[in-house]
């Protein structure tokens, strides 16, 4: 008895003893089970910074461990690829409880297309897409209804800018260098569908001349309706943009009315009509651009992993490989429809020329922006790229790896986001979308006036959104901008008085409430349908006094001329 008891109080008295070996061995079993897992995934962001290095073994635990945050983050970037079902409404209005929908203007980026610099020939690469409804709706449509001018692709025959463009990209499942693909295609026709149940019969869209008690004699039931500008299209004399609007306004308005359509060009991607001119906005973006190059510069595991994958996907590099965004933008090619990295045969050199354009820049002159905000990238990473400064040199046979793919996406991004909430990206936004905001705010008082105009179609590019979302203060958390993304701006009359009121819905959400002039108690809160959800409404006034009054205090001007010079 005296034996057991002093075991009792023995184990007692080292309980803590006891839990410290348990979790020691608990810990013990844990790290082994991790570096077994990282010595059998040859993608961890370890194994690609020491391959563009020369070296095959693993040596940093962190860096592996941050790889698997990284290749998650692969899902967040081909959401810019805007897969079909992300298409979708959300706090898109229509009809509102006690509001009258006056019309609508709509700001639309083309759909997906294919790369703006020569890609390598990539095997399984299919820009093409099968078995969507739409799609084979709308090109058995158009090989019924319009004339065939000596091939199987049909052409725009009307008077005008766009008279012989293709109605359809000119390759089934091939990415031709800029051209809109037939997923992009597909999804214009989507977003079309989607808009169209929305907008379309509160606009009157679907009523017939008949109807409205108007019918001409000699004239089509809705001839006379497009005539009058009911509905409105410009779009840069582009043929993806030209296509996007064209696939996107067939779901959305009735056939006859698609058929009667005249389209209006816009000689620039701002859509700034008379007032386009600007060195002030020219000067402002070599600064950033300026910055951004300083930066990669600076970074030499970065730059390595941008030459890797650039001569594995790029064609032609006479000047070599010096713009990540181009790298990006090939990587997207890929990673957008779903086809395997590529692989090589390639001599890698990190001197490379990149890194001899340094002397282009006068690097006293950096942009004073903190270089903490980079900080957040994983801690494994900037060890690595202030480790491998040193030229290097290794010839390799290799794949490019999706960590590889992770690693540069997520530095361009955070440049991104840097880029965004720099001021000067402000300022270029108010001096680029200064001519298209005057000719929205135009179209926005004829409608209010009793005018025919019932929908305003801007079929334009990633900038064309990047130029008015910075002007608004539309927080994008980003520069980039997804395939097919849209920004509407829903002109609204009240039931019960005659004031005028407007929204805006930028890719089916809500930001009304984040422009300047909206926010707070300048909107009114409305409800928006049956199930109590609510909508900001912002007068129209306040974007006419913002337009005249206070547009460009913050350029230090009063008119867009010194605000430019």
């Amino acid at each position: 008895m005296m034996m057991l008891r002093e075991l009792i109080r023995f184990s007692t008295q080292h309980r803590t003893l006891y839990c410290y070996m348990i979790l020691s061995v608990w810990i013990f079993l844990l790290i082994a089970g991790m570096y077994k897992y990282i010595g059998q995934n040859s993608t961890s962001l370890g194994y690609t910074l020491n391959f563009l290095n020369g070296r095959n073994q693993l040596n940093n635990l962190d860096a592996s461990t941050s790889s698997l945050l990284e290749l998650r983050n692969l899902v967040k970037y081909k959401a810019r690829c805007t897969p079909l079902t992300y298409i979708a409404r959300a706090d898109d209005g229509g009809i509102l409880d006690g509001w009258k929908l006056q019309g609508v203007l709509l700001i639309l980026r083309h759909g997906d297309r294919g790369p703006m610099s020569h890609v390598r020939s990539i095997p399984r690469l299919n820009c093409g897409i099968t078995g969507d409804n739409l799609v084979n709706k709308y090109r058995s449509f158009l090989y019924n209804s319009t004339s065939v001018s000596g091939s199987n692709h049909m052409y725009w025959n009307k008077v005008g800018p766009f008279h012989g463009f293709p109605l359809l990209p000119l390759a089934e499942k091939e990415c031709l260098l800029g051209q809109l693909t037939y997923k992009g295609i597909a999804q214009l026709l989507h977003v079309g569908e989607i808009l169209h149940h929305i907008y379309a019969h509160p606009l009157g869209l679907w009523l017939k001349q008949s109807q409205l008690g108007r019918n001409p004699p000699n004239s089509t039931p809705y001839s006379q309706l497009l005539n009058s500008d009911e509905v409105v299209v410009y779009t840069t004399r582009v043929r993806r943009t030209f296509q996007s609007a064209l696939a996107f306004l067939y779901t959305f308005l009735p056939t006859d009315k698609w058929l009667a359509l005249n389209v209006k060009e816009s000689h620039s991607i701002a859509f700034c009509f008379s007032d386009c001119a600007c060195p002030q906005a020219d000067a402002l973006r070599k600064l950033l651009m300026k910055m951004q190059k300083q930066q990669l510069l600076k970074q030499t595991a970065i730059t390595n992993i941008m030459q890797w994958i650039g001569s594995n996907l790029l064609q032609y590099t006479p000047n070599g490989i010096t713009d990540a965004n181009e790298v990006v933008d090939a990587i997207l090619t890929i990673m957008c429809h779903d086809s395997p990295w590529p692989c090589r045969d390639l001599n890698i050199t990190d001197n490379s020329a990149a890194s001899r354009k340094a002397n282009d820049f006068e690097l006293n002159e950096v942009i004073n922006i903190d270089q903490d905000d980079l900080g957040i990238a994983s801690n494994a990473l900037d060890i690595e790229m202030n480790r491998n400064r040193d030229t290097t040199t290794a010839s390799t046979t290799g794949c490019i790896e999706s960590s590889q793919v992770a690693a540069l996406m997520s530095f361009v991004t955070l440049q991104s986001i840097q880029e965004a909430r720099h001021l000067n990206y402000k300022r270029i936004g108010l001096l680029r979308a200064y001519g298209m905001i005057r000719h929205i705010v135009s179209y926005m008082l004829r409608m209010i006036s009793g005018d025919r105009t019932k929908f305003v179609l801007y079929a334009g590019h990633d900038w064309t959104l990047q130029y008015l979302t910075a002007a608004f203060g539309i927080r994008t958390d980003n520069t980039f901008i997804a395939y097919a993304a849209r920004l509407t701006i829903e002109v609204y009359r009240s039931d019960t008085h005659t004031d005028y009121y407007f929204r805006v819905v930028y890719n089916g959400r809500d930001v009304t409430q984040q422009i300047d002039f909206c926010e707070g108690g300048k909107s009114l809160r409305v409800t928006r349908d049956s199930r109590g959800n609510k909508a900001d409404l912002c007068p129209i006034e306040n974007i006419i006094r913002f337009l005249h009054e206070d547009y460009f205090a913050p350029l230090n001007a009063t008119n867009f001329k010194d605000a430019c010079m």
